[in-house]
């Protein structure tokens, strides 16, 4: 992607502006390390938020952060990214709540083979690619544009997936017992003809 407002011609004050945007919203993420999910999800975050105004290419915003001293985990990430791309590909497609659950099977499966593989870079790959589909849910949970049970739906997979990050090992008898409460089946009464 070309970046229009970073060509030679382009006047000091729209850069500066840009790079503005960029440390606000990566202000807004918060997160303690930058991986190329963090950077994708901070490069749409600035598209959705700013229009044309926020178009940038990941490589521009990453200059920025490491320019502005964030810490970026590239290297050892993005070998991790080339060598399981395959393993990763639309793993994150999860519009239904069944899509979610198949979604956290996967990422599930996945860093389980890669522990014992022991490569924990494609571990962290892993859990960076479960905390991006955490943030995705919990941003379209807030968007008051969007429809109301949809939103109920996203806030829903946003906690499986915190869950899921925080104990793996318990997530899955955890969401079975989920999904037969009382409070589950009252705001999801179609989750289970999903399946």
């Amino acid at each position: 992607m070309t970046d229009t407002l970073h060509s030679p011609n382009a006047n000091s004050k729209s850069d500066h502006s840009k790079k503005e945007l960029i440390l606000g919203a990566a202000r807004e993420i918060k997160t303690p390390n930058w991986t190329p999910a963090e950077i994708d999800q901070l490069r749409r975050r600035l598209i959705a938020t700013h229009g044309e105004k926020g178009k940038t290419s990941s490589e521009y915003i990453t200059a920025v952060l490491k320019e502005a001293g964030f810490k970026l985990l590239l290297t050892l990430q993005e070998d991790a990214e080339d060598q399981y791309e395959e393993e990763f590909e639309d793993i994150l497609h999860f519009t239904t709540l069944r899509d979610a659950e198949v979604s956290l099977m996967r990422l599930d499966e996945l860093m389980r083979r890669f522990q014992s593989h022991g490569e924990p870079a494609a571990v962290e790959r892993v859990l960076n690619v479960a905390r991006l589909g955490k943030r995705r849910a919990e941003m379209i949970a807030r968007n008051q544009k969007v429809q109301a049970q949809k939103r109920a739906e996203k806030e829903e997979m946003a906690a499986w997936f915190r869950i899921w990050l925080e104990t793996p090992d318990a997530f899955f008898d955890w969401l079975d017992v989920r999904k037969q409460s009382p409070d589950f089946q009252s705001k999801f009464p179609h989750a289970e003809s999903e399946e």
